[in-house]
């Protein structure tokens, strides 16, 4: 069951505790390799993950892996904008990362959103938040034009779910056409960048073609 916080102190206060647990848990011989990525400067992930910020999708968790083993890069829709395509370029060019995961999710929100103003134009958003969801839009919209055109009646938890697969594939698609350095490796088959979809319910990740 959840904890129920219901103030930003006692958020703060869970941290810490929570850092006190996890600096304490390294003194434990079982957790050398734990302690070894954590306290050292070995830094050697072997897989970028773009992914949503969303709570419910932690990378290291959902792929069972340990500190330093993922180079996680994480933004509302998992969106690709300067800031990240140079994050990716960093971690390919610092470890040699040679594998980039954008990894989209089941019921996103910031889909969602996109949905919501392709459905209800006066739905309004912060300045800020609308500019996810303007980067979202393109690949949501492709699909709202298909429906509107044959007519039909926009099923909204239908477009969700395919809208979530095509912002990820815009997504993959922007990684490698929207940096030379990156387009360079992938041509050289030096990197590879695809995309996957993680399911809330199930806990499975499909990887899309």
């Amino acid at each position: 069951m959840q904890t129920i916080v219901e103030s930003a102190e006692q958020a703060l206060q869970m941290l810490k505790e929570g850092n006190a647990r996890f600096v304490e848990s390294l003194k434990n011989p079982n957790a050398t390799l734990l302690a070894s990525n954590a306290l050292t400067d070995v830094h050697d992930p072997y897989a970028i993950i773009l992914g949503c910020s969303d709570a419910r999708v932690p990378a290291e968790i959902i792929f069972d892996q340990s500190l330093g083993d993922l180079f996680v890069i994480r933004v509302a829709g998992n969106v690709v904008a300067p800031s990240q395509i140079g994050s990716v370029e960093f971690a390919t060019e610092k470890f040699g990362t040679k594998l980039v995961v954008v990894l989209g999710h089941s019921h996103c929100g910031a889909v969602t959103a996109c949905v919501e103003t392709l459905i209800n134009p006066e739905q309004y958003f912060s300045p800020n938040l609308q500019s996810i969801v303007d980067r979202i839009r393109p690949s949501v919209y492709n699909l709202h034009e298909i429906y509107t055109a044959g007519g039909q009646a926009v099923d909204a938890d239908e477009l969700v779910a395919r809208g979530i697969k095509a912002n990820v594939r815009m997504s993959v698609s922007q990684l490698k056409h929207g940096s030379r350095a990156l387009e360079d490796l992938v041509d050289a088959g030096r990197l590879l960048i695809i995309g996957a979809v993680y399911d809330l319910k199930t806990g499975k990740v499909a990887f899309l073609k």
